[in-house]
């Protein structure tokens, strides 16, 4: 029995009934203290309370190398080699790793070689810091030399040219360990940390530069190897089903799939059992408690004299709470430091068109209403893979005259899900024939013909001076068993070429500023936008459907994506397939749909595609477009700000999300739904921890004159709101 119900025994209501009262509420507070995500304290939360941590590289008696920002601390012992003996999440004062592990393994000519690290570790479950004196080195390892600590630079160059609420560039501290190896002299074998500051993360990679006089062959490499405390212990179960430890947030530049997701997109962390760890509770040693990451196909390469090597990027990113919404934050904030292009968000319409007429006046109609860019969409008049003097002329022509209306342009190309040629498809590797990849046909990146298209495009892009491309349907991770493309050797390397073709152009267009809405999970290497999450024939739906399942669409695909990140879609016209009731043509005989697919959309600072040959039909219809975007721009900077989720859409009752940024003037921006046919009036609870508001808040609803409120104890806002029928309302807190 707990303490806490013998209390209540002996408090029961005949006896002390005004003292059983204190008692209940004492208890309340303790389980809202205990066990309500937002319990932490506002004033050392790094999420929220805007405070400098520095990343910091410390060195102790030259032997104990130190990384750390107050928030997560790895740390290096230089004995006869070197190994990583301590990696804490400060946050909560929880040690991850259970056991040393070498700090790479790369496959050189066909051998396997530990880089780094240490031996003669006996038990895994735990690691003691003395046992580090008694350890030894292998001379089969390659072995430490140098160290450099340098500061945080970026990947690759980027040009913004569009608007974003990018506020400045991640900061903190590179760590460099070069190593040799007897084998390859020469070879330069470097792996680089860096530590980030104000963000529980570290990212880690490696590279090696070939100064000999031969070529080296790379065929594997493991930049990341951890030995990590398991997450349950589970007498019986596999390696597959079993939990992976929580505390750790692995994400690479090594995705795809076209999932739109993170974690089914990330094909290169590999958890595995540890059959050395021979004290788990798992009768059958499977215990998840190994986090290696790799491409699972291979590289394969040859790194000729003179060449330089750069392998996967791995980030590591410490979480403190089992709390969904918490650790999407914490994600949110990684990729607004590590990829900062995503955070621009220019408004666009998507054109369908005939001839270049048409594309004129969808400009002028962006000029009227204040969009700010013009994307020729699938089903369009325009081919960028025509690379002839007319062609360019052409659409250059288009080019300049949104750019002398202050208007962007882009283009659609697709790549993937279709065939060209015997000759320039993918080759299974089963049949040996054409098809078999993941849009059953499809070109190889590394053949002629995908040479030459990456080629074209840079050519179309530079000539023209456009500004957007969507890449539909990418690379998603195709191999080919070709052995007569020119880009590849054969199955063994195709992946990695393809994949590295890819990254290249994405690099090049980025810095060029070129804005590029591709549906995988690229972002890491240069991408901008990837589509929100939704199944396309649910747009030939009844609009009413249309409107729940695009906000269920916002509501979901935004837990770990900024609002930035994800493109939603409006069908002005019919897309696949539908009745009258499914589209929005003619727009003045839809303008209450049309304006609230357009609130919704923008209400969460999420771009849709307006899919169709114009952006308004009559001059009410362009007023109406035209008070939307005045109002998503009043507000662009909150809207941008992330979504704390506060009803999922059901069709049954109200729905809503709250953006919140407690470094923002407006702290928090709530848009709310009624579904129904009734008007609705709610009394909400309104969870505002996130804004950073204490105490008091002043809100307005729907730019009304502000009011004052007090807070909770755990800064909720109780508050009534009514809510028309079929309709929203929408509201602003500050401070």
């Amino acid at each position: 029995m707990s303490p806490l119900t013998e209390i209540y025994i002996q408090l029961k209501p005949n006896n002390h009934p005004q003292l059983l009262l204190v008692f209940l509420l004492f208890t309340s507070f303790i389980f809202q203290s205990c066990f309500s995500p937002y319990n932490k304290n506002t004033a050392e939360d790094w999420l929220i309370d805007g405070k400098f941590r520095k990343a910091e590289v410390m060195i102790t008696n030259d032997r104990e190398i130190t990384i750390s920002n107050g928030l997560v601390k790895r740390a290096f012992f230089l004995g006869p080699n070197i190994a990583c003996f301590d990696f804490t999440n400060l946050m909560t004062d929880t040690q991850l790793l259970r056991t040393l592990m070498p700090e790479a393994i790369v496959t050189l000519d066909g051998k396997t070689y530990r880089v780094g690290g240490l031996y003669g570790q006996k038990e895994r479950a735990y690691f003691k810091k003395e046992w580090l004196e008694e350890m030894e080195a292998s001379e089969e390892d390659f072995q430490y030399e140098a160290m450099t600590v340098t500061e945080i630079t970026p990947h690759f160059p980027t040009q913004m040219n569009f608007w974003t609420s990018h506020k400045k560039e991640a900061t903190g501290k590179k760590v460099t360990f070069q190593y040799s190896h007897p084998a390859f002299t020469g070879l330069i074998l470097k792996i680089h940390y860096e530590i980030f500051d104000d963000l529980p993360l570290i990212a880690k990679y490696l590279t090696m530069e070939n100064l000999t006089n031969r070529s080296i062959e790379i065929n594997q490499i493991v930049n990341e190897v951890l030995g990590l405390v398991e997450e349950e212990s589970a007498v019986e179960g596999n390696t597959e089903k079993m939990k992976k430890p929580h505390q750790l947030y692995i994400e690479n530049n090594f995705a795809f799939n076209n999932a739109m997701h993170a974690e089914l997109s990330n094909q290169a962390t590999h958890w595995k059992p540890d059959p050395a760890y021979t004290s788990q509770v798992n009768y059958n040693l499977l215990t998840p408690s190994i986090m290696e990451a790799y491409p699972e196909e291979g590289i394969d390469i040859k790194l000729q004299p003179g060449e330089n090597f750069k392998s996967i990027r791995t980030y590591e990113l410490v979480l403190d709470s089992y709390d969904r919404e918490r650790n999407g934050l914490a994600r949110r904030k990684m990729y607004r430091a590590i990829a900062p292009w995503v955070l621009q968000n220019p408004i666009f319409m998507h054109l369908v068109s005939k001839n270049d007429e048409e594309v004129r006046t969808a400009i002028d109609q962006c000029v009227d209403t204040g969009y700010e860019a013009l994307i020729l969409s699938f089903g369009s008049h325009i081919n960028m893979e025509d690379n002839s003097e007319a062609n360019i002329q052409r659409w250059k022509a288009l080019a300049d005259y949104a750019h002398e209306r202050d208007v962007k342009i882009g283009g659609y190309s697709l790549f993937s899900s279709r065939s060209i040629s015997p000759e320039h498809d993918v080759i299974s590797r089963i049949t040996g024939n054409p098809g078999g990849a993941f849009f059953g046909n499809a070109p190889c990146l590394a053949s002629q013909w995908g040479l030459d298209y990456l080629d074209k495009l840079k050519y179309f892009f530079e000539k023209t001076g456009f500004d957007i491309f969507e890449n539909d349907g990418p690379f998603p991770g195709d191999v080919c068993a070709s052995t007569s493309h020119p880009g590849h050797q054969g199955l063994h390397d195709s992946q990695w070429i393809q994949f590295q073709l890819q990254k290249e152009l994405y690099h090049w267009m980025n810095a060029q500023g070129i804005y590029i809405n591709a549906p995988d999970w690229y972002f890491l290497d240069g991408t901008h936008k990837i589509g929100l999450g939704y199944r396309e024939v649910n747009f030939s739906l009844p609009r009413a459907q249309q409107k729940i399942l695009n906000r269920q669409n916002i509501y979901d695909g935004t837990w770990e994506k900024t609002p930035s990140m994800g493109w939603g879609f409006v069908p002005l016209t019919a897309y696949h397939g539908g009745g009258e009731d499914a589209v929005l043509e003619p727009l003045s005989e839809h303008l209450e749909d049309y304006r609230q697919l357009m609130m919704q959309y923008y209400g969460a600072g999420v771009q849709a595609c307006y899919r169709g040959p114009r952006l308004y039909d009559t001059e009410e219809t362009k007023a109406t477009v035209i008070e939307v975007i005045d109002w998503y721009k009043k507000y662009r900077e909150i809207l941008n700000a992330d979504i704390i989720r506060l009803r999922r859409a059901d069709g049954r009752d109200w729905d809503g999300w709250m953006h919140v940024d407690p470094g923002g003037n407006e702290k928090a921006l709530v848009m709310l739904f009624n579904p129904t046919q009734e008007d609705m009036e709610k009394e909400l609870e309104l969870p505002l921890y996130y804004t950073g508001l204490q105490n008091k808040v002043k809100v307005s609803i729907e730019g009304k004159k502000s009011k004052k409120y007090q807070l909770s104890h755990n800064q909720d806002l109780l508050i009534k709101i009514n809510i028309p029928a079929d309709g929203y309302t929408w509201m602003v807190l500050e401070n």
